[in-house]
Protein backbone atom coordinates (compact mmCIF):
# COMPACT_ATOMS: atom_id res chain seq x y z
CA UNK A 1 0.00 0.00 0.00
CA UNK A 2 1.38 3.52 -1.01
CA UNK A 3 0.89 5.99 1.68
CA UNK A 4 -1.00 9.14 0.31
CA UNK A 5 0.43 11.47 3.36
CA UNK A 6 3.15 11.51 1.26
CA UNK A 7 0.98 13.28 -1.72
CA UNK A 8 -0.02 16.87 -2.27
CA UNK A 9 -2.90 16.84 -4.58
CA UNK A 10 -4.30 20.38 -5.52
CA UNK A 11 -7.19 21.27 -7.62
CA UNK A 12 -7.49 24.62 -9.51
CA UNK A 13 -10.96 25.84 -7.74
CA UNK A 14 -11.00 28.87 -9.54
CA UNK A 15 -10.74 28.26 -13.32
CA UNK A 16 -9.92 25.21 -14.26
CA UNK A 17 -10.68 21.01 -13.33
CA UNK A 18 -7.74 19.09 -12.31
CA UNK A 19 -7.50 15.37 -11.10
CA UNK A 20 -4.92 15.07 -8.88
CA UNK A 21 -1.27 16.79 -8.60
CA UNK A 22 1.92 15.35 -7.15
CA UNK A 23 4.60 17.38 -5.25
CA UNK A 24 7.95 16.23 -4.65
CA UNK A 25 12.14 16.50 -5.09
CA UNK A 26 12.48 15.71 -8.17
CA UNK A 27 15.70 15.42 -10.41
CA UNK A 28 16.40 16.42 -13.92
CA UNK A 29 17.34 13.70 -15.74
CA UNK A 30 19.85 13.77 -19.31
CA UNK A 31 17.53 13.63 -21.91
CA UNK A 32 20.42 11.82 -24.13
CA UNK A 33 19.38 11.42 -27.52
CA UNK A 34 21.78 13.19 -30.20
CA UNK A 35 18.63 14.19 -31.95
CA UNK A 36 17.47 16.16 -28.82
CA UNK A 37 20.54 17.91 -28.53
CA UNK A 38 20.59 18.81 -32.32
CA UNK A 39 17.05 20.34 -31.41
CA UNK A 40 18.50 22.30 -28.75
CA UNK A 41 20.76 23.62 -30.66
CA UNK A 42 18.33 24.91 -32.98
CA UNK A 43 16.61 26.93 -29.98
CA UNK A 44 19.83 28.24 -29.40
CA UNK A 45 20.11 29.49 -32.97
CA UNK A 46 16.48 31.01 -32.91
CA UNK A 47 17.18 32.88 -30.01
CA UNK A 48 20.32 34.36 -30.80
CA UNK A 49 18.48 35.53 -34.03
CA UNK A 50 16.38 37.27 -32.05
CA UNK A 51 18.23 38.85 -29.69
CA UNK A 52 20.70 40.25 -32.65
CA UNK A 53 18.00 40.74 -35.11
CA UNK A 54 14.65 41.64 -33.78
CA UNK A 55 13.24 45.16 -33.92
CA UNK A 56 12.91 45.87 -30.28
CA UNK A 57 15.26 44.60 -27.69
CA UNK A 58 13.98 41.90 -26.02
CA UNK A 59 15.22 39.86 -22.43
CA UNK A 60 16.54 36.95 -22.92
CA UNK A 61 14.43 35.54 -19.75
CA UNK A 62 11.03 36.57 -21.71
CA UNK A 63 11.99 34.66 -24.58
CA UNK A 64 12.97 31.66 -22.22
CA UNK A 65 9.91 31.70 -20.62
CA UNK A 66 7.83 32.03 -23.90
CA UNK A 67 9.50 29.10 -24.95
CA UNK A 68 8.71 26.95 -22.08
CA UNK A 69 4.98 27.78 -21.96
CA UNK A 70 5.09 27.30 -25.44
CA UNK A 71 5.92 23.61 -24.73
CA UNK A 72 3.74 22.91 -22.10
CA UNK A 73 0.71 24.41 -23.69
CA UNK A 74 1.85 22.12 -26.38
CA UNK A 75 0.82 19.14 -24.28
CA UNK A 76 -2.62 18.19 -22.87
CA UNK A 77 -5.11 21.16 -21.70
CA UNK A 78 -4.00 20.54 -17.55
CA UNK A 79 -0.49 20.62 -18.43
CA UNK A 80 1.07 24.11 -17.83
CA UNK A 81 4.13 26.74 -16.56
CA UNK A 82 3.28 28.62 -13.81
CA UNK A 83 5.61 31.90 -12.96
CA UNK A 84 6.51 32.58 -9.45
CA UNK A 85 3.59 34.47 -8.76
CA UNK A 86 1.00 32.03 -10.59
CA UNK A 87 2.71 29.25 -8.24
CA UNK A 88 2.15 30.70 -4.79
CA UNK A 89 -1.25 31.74 -6.18
CA UNK A 90 -1.73 27.73 -7.32
CA UNK A 91 -0.96 25.99 -3.63
CA UNK A 92 -2.68 29.15 -2.10
CA UNK A 93 -5.40 27.38 -3.71
CA UNK A 94 -6.62 24.52 -1.35
CA UNK A 95 -7.21 26.63 1.30
CA UNK A 96 -11.01 27.36 -0.05
CA UNK A 97 -10.47 31.23 -0.56
CA UNK A 98 -9.12 33.66 -2.59
CA UNK A 99 -9.27 37.32 -4.52
CA UNK A 100 -11.28 37.04 -8.18
CA UNK A 101 -14.17 35.82 -9.99
CA UNK A 102 -15.30 32.36 -9.10
CA UNK A 103 -15.48 30.93 -12.60
CA UNK A 104 -14.32 27.45 -13.55
CA UNK A 105 -12.90 27.68 -17.51
CA UNK A 106 -10.68 25.85 -20.33
CA UNK A 107 -10.08 25.71 -23.74
CA UNK A 108 -12.36 24.60 -26.39
CA UNK A 109 -12.00 25.11 -30.20
CA UNK A 110 -8.93 27.39 -29.21
CA UNK A 111 -11.20 29.46 -27.14
CA UNK A 112 -10.88 30.57 -23.58
CA UNK A 113 -14.81 28.99 -22.48
CA UNK A 114 -16.60 28.95 -19.07
CA UNK A 115 -16.98 25.56 -17.40
CA UNK A 116 -19.12 27.22 -15.27
CA UNK A 117 -19.62 29.85 -12.63
CA UNK A 118 -19.35 28.89 -9.11
CA UNK A 119 -21.85 29.37 -6.94
CA UNK A 120 -22.32 32.93 -5.04
CA UNK A 121 -19.85 34.45 -6.50
CA UNK A 122 -19.04 37.63 -8.76
CA UNK A 123 -19.13 35.90 -12.39
CA UNK A 124 -22.60 33.83 -10.89
CA UNK A 125 -24.35 36.89 -9.75
CA UNK A 126 -22.90 38.77 -12.93
CA UNK A 127 -24.95 36.51 -15.32
CA UNK A 128 -21.96 34.40 -16.54
CA UNK A 129 -23.07 30.85 -17.98
CA UNK A 130 -21.53 27.46 -18.82
CA UNK A 131 -19.91 27.37 -22.56
CA UNK A 132 -19.96 31.30 -22.83
CA UNK A 133 -16.90 32.32 -24.73
CA UNK A 134 -14.16 34.36 -23.22
CA UNK A 135 -12.85 37.12 -26.33
CA UNK A 136 -11.05 39.68 -23.84
CA UNK A 137 -9.81 40.13 -20.62
CA UNK A 138 -9.88 44.12 -20.66
CA UNK A 139 -8.31 45.21 -23.39
CA UNK A 140 -6.29 42.11 -23.98
CA UNK A 141 -7.25 39.00 -26.70
CA UNK A 142 -7.70 35.64 -25.28
CA UNK A 143 -6.28 34.10 -28.34
CA UNK A 144 -3.73 32.34 -28.36
CA UNK A 145 -4.05 33.09 -23.98
CA UNK A 146 -2.88 30.08 -21.79
CA UNK A 147 -5.15 29.36 -18.83
CA UNK A 148 -2.69 30.79 -16.05
CA UNK A 149 -2.25 33.81 -17.66
CA UNK A 150 -5.96 34.26 -18.07
CA UNK A 151 -5.98 33.16 -14.56
CA UNK A 152 -3.52 35.93 -13.51
CA UNK A 153 -5.44 38.36 -15.80
CA UNK A 154 -8.54 37.44 -14.06
CA UNK A 155 -7.80 37.42 -9.91
CA UNK A 156 -6.70 40.34 -8.41
CA UNK A 157 -7.65 42.25 -4.69
CA UNK A 158 -11.12 42.69 -3.76
CA UNK A 159 -13.17 45.89 -4.69
CA UNK A 160 -11.46 45.73 -8.33
CA UNK A 161 -13.58 45.40 -11.15
CA UNK A 162 -12.34 43.94 -14.73
CA UNK A 163 -14.20 43.69 -17.93
CA UNK A 164 -14.72 40.50 -19.79
CA UNK A 165 -16.09 40.49 -23.36
CA UNK A 166 -18.51 37.48 -23.57
CA UNK A 167 -19.81 36.21 -26.59
CA UNK A 168 -22.75 32.90 -25.93
CA UNK A 169 -24.43 31.06 -28.90
CA UNK A 170 -27.83 32.82 -29.58
CA UNK A 171 -26.21 35.96 -29.79
CA UNK A 172 -25.60 38.02 -32.40
CA UNK A 173 -22.71 40.12 -30.81
CA UNK A 174 -20.26 39.78 -28.18
CA UNK A 175 -21.09 41.64 -24.63
CA UNK A 176 -19.14 43.50 -22.45
CA UNK A 177 -19.46 42.17 -18.43
CA UNK A 178 -17.66 44.53 -15.59
CA UNK A 179 -17.53 42.52 -12.78
CA UNK A 180 -16.19 43.40 -9.17
CA UNK A 181 -13.58 40.96 -7.50
CA UNK A 182 -14.90 39.91 -4.57
CA UNK A 183 -12.99 37.08 -1.89
CA UNK A 184 -14.13 33.77 -2.93
CA UNK A 185 -15.07 31.92 -0.11
CA UNK A 186 -15.62 28.16 -0.93
CA UNK A 187 -17.63 26.45 1.30
CA UNK A 188 -16.86 22.78 0.54
CA UNK A 189 -19.99 20.90 2.28
CA UNK A 190 -23.10 21.67 3.08
CA UNK A 191 -25.86 19.36 4.94
CA UNK A 192 -29.43 19.03 5.74
CA UNK A 193 -31.83 16.84 6.57
CA UNK A 194 -34.89 16.26 3.89
CA UNK A 195 -37.51 14.06 3.57
CA UNK A 196 -38.27 12.84 7.44
CA UNK A 197 -34.82 10.57 7.97
CA UNK A 198 -33.24 11.43 4.45
CA UNK A 199 -29.89 13.34 5.10
CA UNK A 200 -28.61 15.43 2.15
CA UNK A 201 -24.83 16.33 1.94
CA UNK A 202 -23.62 18.47 -0.70
CA UNK A 203 -20.17 18.73 -1.66
CA UNK A 204 -18.65 21.63 -3.95
CA UNK A 205 -15.10 20.71 -4.29
CA UNK A 206 -12.25 19.05 -2.44
CA UNK A 207 -10.41 21.13 -0.03
CA UNK A 208 -8.23 20.26 2.57
CA UNK A 209 -10.34 20.71 5.63
CA UNK A 210 -14.00 18.87 3.47
CA UNK A 211 -12.94 15.16 4.66
CA UNK A 212 -13.12 16.51 8.49
CA UNK A 213 -16.00 18.91 7.40
CA UNK A 214 -18.16 15.82 6.32
CA UNK A 215 -17.36 13.81 9.06
CA UNK A 216 -19.00 16.45 11.63
CA UNK A 217 -21.70 16.70 8.93
CA UNK A 218 -22.61 13.26 9.10
CA UNK A 219 -22.40 12.69 13.04
CA UNK A 220 -24.61 15.66 13.08
CA UNK A 221 -27.37 14.03 10.51
CA UNK A 222 -27.08 11.16 12.63
CA UNK A 223 -28.12 13.16 15.35
CA UNK A 224 -31.12 14.08 13.62
CA UNK A 225 -32.13 10.97 12.87
CA UNK A 226 -31.23 10.50 9.60
CA UNK A 227 -31.32 6.81 8.23
CA UNK A 228 -30.30 6.84 4.66
CA UNK A 229 -27.96 9.65 2.60
CA UNK A 230 -28.13 11.75 -0.71
CA UNK A 231 -24.74 12.80 -1.43
CA UNK A 232 -24.73 15.35 -4.39
CA UNK A 233 -21.87 16.20 -6.46
CA UNK A 234 -22.97 17.14 -9.15
CA UNK A 235 -20.98 20.14 -10.66
CA UNK A 236 -18.30 19.85 -8.31
CA UNK A 237 -14.87 20.35 -10.23
CA UNK A 238 -12.98 18.04 -7.88
CA UNK A 239 -9.67 19.13 -6.09
CA UNK A 240 -7.81 17.02 -3.55
CA UNK A 241 -7.02 13.67 -4.28
CA UNK A 242 -6.08 12.61 -0.43
CA UNK A 243 -9.81 14.78 0.43
CA UNK A 244 -11.24 12.41 -2.03
CA UNK A 245 -10.01 9.10 -0.28
CA UNK A 246 -10.88 10.49 2.95
CA UNK A 247 -14.20 11.57 2.15
CA UNK A 248 -14.70 7.77 0.26
CA UNK A 249 -13.25 5.87 3.41
CA UNK A 250 -15.94 7.57 5.42
CA UNK A 251 -18.51 4.82 3.55
CA UNK A 252 -16.27 2.23 3.06
CA UNK A 253 -14.44 -1.03 5.28
CA UNK A 254 -11.23 -0.08 6.23
CA UNK A 255 -8.07 -1.79 3.58
CA UNK A 256 -10.71 -1.24 0.27
CA UNK A 257 -8.97 -0.13 -2.63
CA UNK A 258 -10.23 3.52 -3.65
CA UNK A 259 -8.10 4.45 -6.78
CA UNK A 260 -4.99 3.94 -8.33
CA UNK A 261 -2.40 5.53 -10.58
CA UNK A 262 -0.39 4.79 -13.30
CA UNK A 263 2.08 6.45 -15.44
CA UNK A 264 3.94 5.75 -18.35
CA UNK A 265 6.32 3.39 -17.05
CA UNK A 266 2.88 1.13 -15.89
CA UNK A 267 3.95 1.20 -11.78
CA UNK A 268 0.78 1.35 -10.32
CA UNK A 269 -0.30 3.58 -6.60
CA UNK A 270 -2.74 2.63 -4.85
CA UNK A 271 -4.68 4.19 -2.00
CA UNK A 272 -6.98 2.53 0.32
CA UNK A 273 -9.33 3.57 3.36
CA UNK A 274 -7.64 3.75 5.99
CA UNK A 275 -9.77 4.19 9.57
CA UNK A 276 -9.13 7.74 10.53
CA UNK A 277 -12.94 8.82 10.46
CA UNK A 278 -16.38 7.21 11.90
CA UNK A 279 -17.53 4.94 9.11
CA UNK A 280 -21.44 4.99 8.16
CA UNK A 281 -21.20 1.37 6.28
CA UNK A 282 -24.65 0.18 6.56
CA UNK A 283 -26.72 3.43 5.67
CA UNK A 284 -28.15 3.60 2.28
CA UNK A 285 -26.21 5.95 0.05
CA UNK A 286 -27.44 7.52 -3.22
CA UNK A 287 -24.85 10.04 -5.47
CA UNK A 288 -25.82 13.03 -7.70
CA UNK A 289 -23.35 13.22 -10.20
CA UNK A 290 -23.40 15.55 -13.76
CA UNK A 291 -21.64 16.60 -16.70
CA UNK A 292 -19.81 19.10 -14.30
CA UNK A 293 -18.80 16.46 -11.82
CA UNK A 294 -14.95 15.96 -12.36
CA UNK A 295 -12.17 14.42 -10.85
CA UNK A 296 -11.90 14.26 -7.27
CA UNK A 297 -15.73 13.84 -7.43
CA UNK A 298 -15.55 10.73 -10.24
CA UNK A 299 -12.87 9.06 -7.91
CA UNK A 300 -15.60 8.84 -5.15
CA UNK A 301 -18.23 7.93 -7.15
CA UNK A 302 -16.91 5.39 -9.16
CA UNK A 303 -15.28 3.62 -5.97
CA UNK A 304 -18.53 3.67 -4.34
CA UNK A 305 -20.18 2.87 -7.60
CA UNK A 306 -17.54 -0.12 -8.27
CA UNK A 307 -17.91 -1.84 -4.82
CA UNK A 308 -21.63 -1.66 -4.61
CA UNK A 309 -21.64 0.72 -1.84
CA UNK A 310 -24.01 2.94 -3.77
CA UNK A 311 -26.56 4.07 -6.17
CA UNK A 312 -25.07 6.66 -8.52
CA UNK A 313 -27.87 8.63 -10.52
CA UNK A 314 -27.84 11.27 -13.16
CA UNK A 315 -26.35 11.71 -16.38
CA UNK A 316 -22.21 10.85 -17.47
CA UNK A 317 -19.70 12.62 -15.26
CA UNK A 318 -16.80 15.05 -17.01
CA UNK A 319 -14.18 12.63 -17.80
CA UNK A 320 -11.33 14.15 -16.18
CA UNK A 321 -9.09 11.17 -15.28
CA UNK A 322 -5.33 12.14 -15.58
CA UNK A 323 -3.14 12.81 -12.70
CA UNK A 324 -0.58 16.26 -12.38
CA UNK A 325 2.81 16.20 -10.92
CA UNK A 326 3.47 19.90 -9.55
CA UNK A 327 7.54 20.12 -10.14
CA UNK A 328 9.01 23.61 -8.44
CA UNK A 329 11.56 24.99 -10.07
CA UNK A 330 14.66 26.76 -8.41
CA UNK A 331 13.41 30.50 -9.26
CA UNK A 332 10.60 29.87 -7.81
CA UNK A 333 8.40 29.08 -11.01
CA UNK A 334 6.09 25.33 -11.88
CA UNK A 335 5.46 23.06 -13.52
CA UNK A 336 2.10 21.20 -13.72
CA UNK A 337 2.85 18.08 -16.09
CA UNK A 338 0.50 15.14 -16.50
CA UNK A 339 2.34 12.13 -15.22
CA UNK A 340 -0.50 9.34 -14.98
CA UNK A 341 -4.31 8.14 -15.10
CA UNK A 342 -6.07 6.97 -12.41
CA UNK A 343 -8.51 4.27 -12.64
CA UNK A 344 -11.37 2.99 -10.33
CA UNK A 345 -10.98 -0.47 -8.17
CA UNK A 346 -12.29 -2.30 -11.44
CA UNK A 347 -9.44 -0.98 -13.37
CA UNK A 348 -11.40 1.44 -15.36
CA UNK A 349 -10.14 4.76 -16.53
CA UNK A 350 -12.54 7.23 -16.57
CA UNK A 351 -10.40 9.70 -18.58
CA UNK A 352 -12.36 11.38 -21.20
CA UNK A 353 -15.51 8.54 -21.08
CA UNK A 354 -16.51 9.78 -17.53
CA UNK A 355 -18.77 8.08 -14.91
CA UNK A 356 -21.87 6.30 -16.53
CA UNK A 357 -24.66 6.69 -13.60
CA UNK A 358 -26.54 3.56 -12.50
CA UNK A 359 -29.74 5.23 -13.58
CA UNK A 360 -29.20 8.17 -16.25
CA UNK A 361 -32.20 11.01 -14.98
CA UNK A 362 -31.53 13.92 -17.17
CA UNK A 363 -32.54 17.33 -14.88
CA UNK A 364 -34.85 19.05 -16.75
CA UNK A 365 -36.50 22.91 -16.79
CA UNK A 366 -40.07 22.98 -15.35
CA UNK A 367 -42.81 23.37 -18.45
CA UNK A 368 -44.13 26.73 -16.59
CA UNK A 369 -40.41 28.43 -16.37
CA UNK A 370 -39.51 31.08 -18.94
CA UNK A 371 -36.00 31.58 -17.13
CA UNK A 372 -34.69 28.35 -16.94
CA UNK A 373 -32.36 27.82 -20.08
CA UNK A 374 -30.77 24.80 -21.41
CA UNK A 375 -26.71 25.34 -22.03
CA UNK A 376 -24.72 23.58 -24.17
CA UNK A 377 -22.43 20.42 -22.04
CA UNK A 378 -18.76 20.65 -21.96
CA UNK A 379 -16.77 17.70 -20.89
CA UNK A 380 -12.74 16.73 -21.11
CA UNK A 381 -13.60 14.68 -24.44
CA UNK A 382 -14.46 18.07 -26.05
CA UNK A 383 -11.34 19.91 -24.56
CA UNK A 384 -8.45 20.77 -27.17
CA UNK A 385 -5.57 18.30 -26.57
CA UNK A 386 -7.20 15.94 -24.34
CA UNK A 387 -5.56 12.52 -23.67
CA UNK A 388 -7.28 9.89 -25.63
CA UNK A 389 -8.84 6.80 -23.54
CA UNK A 390 -6.66 3.38 -24.43
CA UNK A 391 -10.32 1.55 -24.64
CA UNK A 392 -11.74 4.22 -26.84
CA UNK A 393 -13.83 6.91 -27.04
CA UNK A 394 -16.90 8.34 -29.36
CA UNK A 395 -15.81 9.95 -32.30
CA UNK A 396 -16.38 13.37 -33.33
CA UNK A 397 -19.70 12.62 -35.79
CA UNK A 398 -21.07 11.28 -32.98
CA UNK A 399 -20.69 13.17 -30.69
CA UNK A 400 -22.44 16.01 -33.33
CA UNK A 401 -25.09 13.72 -33.46
CA UNK A 402 -25.64 13.51 -29.38
CA UNK A 403 -24.91 16.93 -29.03
CA UNK A 404 -25.58 17.61 -25.13
CA UNK A 405 -27.73 20.60 -23.37
CA UNK A 406 -28.51 20.69 -20.08
CA UNK A 407 -30.06 22.61 -17.27
CA UNK A 408 -27.75 23.78 -14.83
CA UNK A 409 -29.92 24.58 -12.24
CA UNK A 410 -33.72 24.73 -11.00
CA UNK A 411 -35.01 25.05 -7.45
CA UNK A 412 -35.69 21.97 -5.38
CA UNK A 413 -38.83 20.86 -5.53
CA UNK A 414 -38.03 21.11 -9.51
CA UNK A 415 -35.19 19.05 -9.17
CA UNK A 416 -35.69 15.74 -10.87
CA UNK A 417 -32.77 14.22 -9.64
CA UNK A 418 -33.02 14.79 -6.24
CA UNK A 419 -36.76 13.97 -6.13
CA UNK A 420 -35.65 10.29 -8.28
CA UNK A 421 -32.77 10.02 -5.27
CA UNK A 422 -35.57 10.44 -2.53
CA UNK A 423 -37.36 8.04 -4.33
CA UNK A 424 -35.23 5.39 -4.59
CA UNK A 425 -34.13 5.42 -0.75
CA UNK A 426 -37.82 5.41 -0.15
CA UNK A 427 -37.84 2.36 -1.95
CA UNK A 428 -34.92 1.32 -0.47
CA UNK A 429 -36.49 1.43 2.93
CA UNK A 430 -39.89 -0.21 2.38
CA UNK A 431 -37.93 -3.11 0.37
CA UNK A 432 -35.36 -3.53 3.72
CA UNK A 433 -38.62 -3.96 5.58
CA UNK A 434 -40.28 -6.40 3.70
CA UNK A 435 -40.20 -9.55 5.43
CA UNK A 436 -37.80 -12.49 3.90
CA UNK A 437 -39.87 -15.36 2.81
CA UNK A 438 -38.95 -19.14 4.32
CA UNK A 439 -36.84 -20.67 1.58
Amino acid sequence: MFSRKKLIVIPAILLIIFGGIVMGRWGIQAVGAQSSYDDLRLFTEVMTMIKKNYVDEVKTKDLITGAIKGMLLSLDPHSGYMTPEQFKEFQADTKGEFGGLGIQIATKDAVLTVIAPIEDTPAYRAGLKAGDKILKIGNESTKDMGIHDAVTRMRGPKGKAVTLTIFRDGWKEPKEFTIVRDIIKIRSVKSKMIRDDIGYIKLTQFQETTASDMSKALAELQKAGMKSLVLDMRNNPGGLLNAAVEVTEQFLPKKKLVVYIKGRTGEKIEYFTEDEFKTYEQIPIVVLVNQGSASASEIVAGALKDWKRAVVVGVQTFGKGSVQSLVPMSDGSGLRLTTAKYYTPSGTSIQSTGISPDIVVKLEAPKDSKDVKELPVMREIDLDRHLKNEKGEPGRKDREKDEEKAVLEVEEKDDTQLIRAIDILKTWKVIEQMPRQAA
